[in-house]
């Protein structure tokens, strides 16, 4: 038989303390540069960009011409998706993602 300590915690106190590892680890990530984060111009510029695809191909450096053709979608498509006319398959945001190094979340706007 094996000595086994048992600790209890509120629901509260179990969430605060997976608030503080998931803080912990966002915190190593920043400080050795493997999470990515944006000047304070940066956030301007996504906050006033129509839709958060344009904001991270103009972050990337890339024409809608060059990501059209890096994710085989058609330039017409991706215009319209970046002012919001048009949305696109989970799949064509799939390829998107990967291209602009961002989790697909990053590209979805939030939809009232």
């Amino acid at each position: 038989m094996t000595d086994i300590d048992t600790i209890t915690l509120t629901r509260t106190e179990y969430d605060d303390l997976i608030d503080a590892r998931d803080h912990a680890q966002a915190m190593r990530g920043i400080a050795t540069g493997a999470v990515e984060t944006l000047t304070g111009a940066e956030v301007d510029a996504y906050l006033a960009s129509p839709t958060n695809l344009a904001f991270w191909r103009r972050h990337r450096g890339l024409t809608q011409t060059d990501l059209a053709a890096r994710t085989g979608i058609a330039q017409p498509s991706l215009a319209q998706a970046e002012t919001g006319r048009r949305g696109l398959s989970a799949g064509t945001y799939a390829k998107l993602a990967k291209v602009l190094r961002v989790r697909i979340e990053d590209l979805l706007d939030d939809v009232p």
